[in-house]
Order: structure tokens, then C-alpha cells, then sequence
């Protein structure tokens, strides 16, 4: 009995299993002609997925016109024999390509081969359609046999011209010639001669090349992103040091000009805003550019995969398309990694400053805040002289008008008889009440003091 397993399989296996066949290669014959096209919509991340109806929607214009079965709208792979062509359709993450292939007539020239390419066949209103988003657009001819004879070579450098051709071996026999120009045509064009390649082998190097021209078209587009920065980190860096020479002047003027507190304080805090503009600014600087260099990089990776997926070697003394990267590929990426770079390095300066900003504000107001406190304590010292000069007053206020009322008590004593003076005895019986009168407030002055130290 045969058990069923399927059931069993985790929601992921089926299609992370199906994404590795999701693209497979061309099978292509000598002679054949490709016209190859990457679609590309620079949109932000967050937009992908409208971006990808775009791209779902101009393939089915193009399937419609044919009156073919549009495909379905996450289809990531479409192939399909139109008769007079082929196509191959891919989506990417940032971009589409078209991968045109039609079969040519025996023994055509390389400029014959050229002018017969397969996208003549698509309608005008189509391509028209593709205004403005036509990032790669190539020809490419894989033909029969070897670039020997003179007269193909006479040819090669009719189609790319002696000064800027580059050619290579593609193992031990087949090889591949371009100069990675855009023609009058507005494509580029690649000769691929076949000598003992099989379809599927001939499939995989076109690919291999096509890929390559398309990465490398992806990798650049980075690069007006890191030109475009530079004259802004250039700004920000300026007004950095000037900040930084700002700060180290206020360090030496501390020693010889004697400023208040609030004044330096102000002055610190227009810095601190200062940094806080440039941070920033800096920031929005490096939100439009991360990504983009960051995908630079790796499609800069997937360039140099290819190449070596190749394995060139040296022809005639032309250099080969690793030789042409590494001449004018890497010099662009290591600009977008260096601007990369300067955006970190000026985001941890402006940081480490912010930083030396705050600790000398943090500073100033504790020297302000104890230049305060130290005005309160004064004013608290001459508050309680004063206040002891008031409690003084009061002892000898509260003691006449005592001894007033000790008057009447002897006017009193005097009217029932008693022989007794009142003045006489207001006038004895006042040391006795200014000392009990001196003593209460003192008593009354501690009982306060303790409450206060207790509370």
C-alpha cells in the first residue's frame, strides 16, 4: 500500500520547492537572435506590490494582442510560443525582462542577423507603452562556428568598432563579443559563436550574458543616487567642523572671558540646534540612499557570479567582460560604498558631538544652578538678619505695650486701696517681662526651626 504523504508537508515546502525551477533556461539552436529587455520602475519599497501589477499588466497587453491566456497575477514565470517568436517573461524584485528569441535562416551575415530581430514582430503601441521605463534593451545573435575567418572579424569590427570591443572565450572554444555601447538603435549588442555548445548549454551562457548586462545596469543605477549626495555630505560635513571649531573656541574662551551663565547657555543651545538641523538632514539623506546602495551591492554580487559562471579566458589580447567590470564596474560600486561609508562615519560625528553639546549644556546649567542656589542662600542669610532685627523690635514692642497693661493693673491695685505707684511698678515690672517676653520668642524660634528640620 502507498501512503500518501502530501498532507504532511509544511504550507512552505511546495513553493519554496517550485521558486528553484521558477526560472529555467533558454534552449536555444544556432542560429538565433534575442532581443532582451528589463523593465524597471523605480518606485518606493513600499509600493512593490503596485509596482508588480504594472508589470503583470503590461504582459498581459502584450498576451492580448497576440489573443493568448494572460497569465496569473503572481506568476513570477511565463514562456509561451507566439510562432513568428518566443518569450520568456521574469519578474524580479525591482524589475521585469522580456526575452524575445526567434530562429534564423542559415548563413546569414552578422548584419543580416541584426536586423531580423524578433522585436519587430511586436506591435508599436505596445512598445510605445514602455516609455520611460526601458532600462536594458539588447540584441544578441548566437550563430554557428568560429570568429577565425577574416571576414567575420571584418564584420565584428564593423558592428563594435576596433577601439572598444571585448571578447573572451567561453571555456575552451565558444565565444562572445560586445562592446556594452548602446547603437543607434538604442540597444546593445552581443555575438555569441557556438562551437560545441548543446541548447541547453548555448541557453545558459546567453543568459549568463544577458544577466550580466542587466545586473550591471541595476548595480549602476545606484550610482546618480551617490553623486547626488556627495555636494550635500560635502555641506554637512562643512558646517560640522565649523561647529566643532565653535565648541573648541567657546573650551578656550571659558578661561579669560567671564560671561554669565544664562548667556553661554543660549549660546550652546543654538549649537545644539544646529546639530539637531544637520542630524537630520543627514538622515533623510541616508533614508533615500540606503536601500539603494544596498541593492547596488548585490546586484554588483550577482554580476561577478556570472562572470565566473562563464570562465573566460583571454582572447586576441581584448579584454575579456570580467576585465571590462573590474575596469569600470568596480570603480562606480566603491563610489556608492564610499558615500555609504561617509553617511555612517558623519552620523557617528554628529552623534559624538551632540554628545560633547549636551554634557557642556548639562555643565553650564549646573555652574547656573549654583550660582542661583548661591543668591538664595545670600538672600536667605540677609532675610534672617532681618528678621532678627525684626524679632528684636518685637520683644521691645510686645514688652512696652506688657508693661502698659502691668499700668493698668496698678492703677487697679491703686484704686482699691493698695499703696502702690502704678508708674512705679510698670517701670519695676519691666526688666522682668522683657526677659520672659525674650525668652518666649526664643522658644517659639526653636519650636520653628525643629518643625522645619523635621519636615
Amino acid at each position: 500500500m502507498i501512503f500518501n504523504f502530501s498532507s504532511l508537508n509544511n504550507s512552505l515546502r511546495s513553493p519554496l520547492s517550485a521558486e528553484i525551477h521558477s526560472r529555467p533556461f533558454l534552449r536555444l539552436k544556432p542560429p538565433e537572435c534575442i532581443t532582451h529587455l528589463a523593465i524597471f520602475s523605480q518606485v518606493p519599497t513600499n509600493e512593490l506590490s503596485e509596482s508588480n501589477q504594472s508589470h503583470y499588466q503590461l504582459l498581459s497587453n502584450l498576451c492580448n494582442c497576440f489573443g493568448v491566456t494572460n497569465p496569473s497575477n503572481n506568476a513570477k514565470f511565463f514562456y509561451h510560443d507566439f510562432g513568428r517568436f518566443r518569450l520568456q517573461w521574469e519578474l524580479h524584485t525591482e524589475f521585469s525582462t522580456y526575452t524575445f528569441s526567434r530562429k534564423l535562416d542559415s548563413g546569414l551575415t552578422l548584419h543580416k542577423a541584426f536586423e531580423q530581430v524578433p522585436i519587430s514582430f511586436i506591435p508599436q503601441n505596445w512598445l510605445y507603452s514602455l516609455e520611460g521605463l526601458i532600462l536594458v534593451g539588447a540584441h544578441a545573435v548566437l550563430s554557428h562556428g568560429s570568429t577565425q575567418d577574416e571576414s567575420t572579424q571584418q564584420e565584428l569590427d564593423k558592428l563594435f568598432g576596433k577601439s572598444s570591443i571585448v571578447g573572451s572565450k567561453l571555456g575552451s572554444r565558444d565565444e562572445v563579443w560586445t562592446d556594452f555601447l548602446i547603437h543607434a538603435d538604442g540597444f546593445s549588442r552581443f555575438v555569441i559563436c557556438n562551437v560545441e555548445f548543446t541548447d541547453h548549454q548555448a541557453g545558459r551562457s546567453i543568459q549568463r550574458i544577458l544577466e550580466i548586462e542587466t545586473y550591471r545596469m541595476m548595480a549602476l543605477v545606484g550610482l546618480p543616487n551617490a553623486q547626488k549626495a556627495i555636494p550635500s555630505l560635502n555641506t554637512i560635513e562643512a558646517e560640522l567642523s565649523s561647529i566643532s571649531l565653535s565648541l573648541v573656541r567657546e573650551n578656550l574662551a571659558d578661561q579669560n572671558i567671564h560671561e554669565q551663565p544664562p548667556k553661554k547657555v543660549d549660546m550652546e543651545q543654538i549649537l545644539l540646534q544646529k546639530i539637531i538641523d544637520l542630524a537630520a538632514r543627514l538622515e533623510k539623506i541616508s533614508l533615500e540612499n540606503n536601500y539603494r546602495f544596498s541593492a547596488s551591492l548585490a546586484y554588483f554580487k550577482l554580476v561577478q557570479a556570472r562572470i565566473q559562471e562563464l570562465n573566460e579566458i583571454p582572447f586576441r589580447g581584448l579584454p575579456s567582460i570580467g576585465e571590462f567590470m573590474e575596469r569600470r564596474l568596480v570603480p562606480a560600486m566603491n563610489t556608492c560604498q564610499s558615500v555609504g561609508k561617509r553617511q555612517v562615519a558623519l552620523a557617528e560625528r554628529i552623534a559624538h558631538i551632540n554628545d560633547l553639546l549636551r554634557t557642556r549644556v548639562g555643565l553650564l546649567q549646573e555652574q547656573q544652578n549654583r550660582q542661583i542656589l548661591q543668591s538664595l542662600n545670600t538672600r536667605a542669610s540677609k532675610q534672617l538678619l532681618l528678621q532678627q532685627s525684626v524679632e528684636g523690635l518685637s520683644v521691645v514692642a510686645i514688652s512696652y505695650y506688657t508693661a502698659g497693661l502691668f499700668s493698668y493693673l496698678g492703677k487697679a491695685f491703686k484704686s482699691i486701696g493698695l499703696p502702690i505707684n502704678p508708674d512705679s511698678f510698670a517701670g519695676l515690672s519691666l526688666p522682668i517681662i522683657f526677659f520672659f517676653v525674650w525668652i518666649g520668642m526664643r522658644q517659639l524660634h526653636k519650636k520653628i526651626e525643629s518643625q522645619n528640620t523635621n519636615s
